[in-house]
């Protein structure tokens, strides 16, 4: 069964009753544009930091900033539904800005989940984490999968 896709008004209704229950959460996202190992390895690192996994898949507008021209391929309720379907995932929303930090600061998550490329002091959101009191974990794998690369390496050989 697939995470529910949530505005985040309800995720917060769901947040609020995950914690009356006890459990922790985790929070990850990224524009998962074109999904591939090094997404789901990070994902599945950030299930294990948590009770509860968030994802926060960026809105299309906000891939345009980030990414470019011709970004993203799929739209954010298609990437959402893809990233819902994944084990581990418990909620998915999307969020319109280029940076997750006002919505981390909404939420409140226990702990934010980065990839590889970064280290805990180098996260972009990790003085709003720990202005509230959470903490920040690198998971996933090595940096050695992009969806740039692989979309350079399609239209290489297409």
């Amino acid at each position: 069964m697939n995470a529910p896709v949530l505005d985040e008004r309800d995720l917060a209704d769901a947040l609020a009753r995950e914690r009356e229950a006890g459990r922790t959460i985790a929070f990850a996202n990224g524009c998962f544009d074109v999904l591939h190992v090094g997404h789901i390895r990070y994902l599945q690192g950030a299930a294990k930091e948590a009770d509860v996994l968030v994802v926060g898949v960026n809105g299309d507008e906000s891939v345009r900033e980030l990414k470019g021209a011709g970004r993203p391929v799929m739209n954010a309720a298609e990437r959402a539904e893809i990233i819902s379907a994944i084990r581990g995932v418990s909620y998915v929303t999307i969020f319109r800005e280029r940076s997750p930090g006002r919505l981390i600061g909404d939420l409140k998550p226990d702990v934010h989940c980065k990839g590889t490329d970064y280290t805990a002091e180098s996260v972009p959101e990790a003085e709003v984490v720990r202005g509230y009191g959470g903490r920040v974990a690198i998971v996933g794998d090595p940096k050695d999968h992009s969806t740039t690369e692989i979309l350079k390496r399609m239209k290489a050989e297409g």
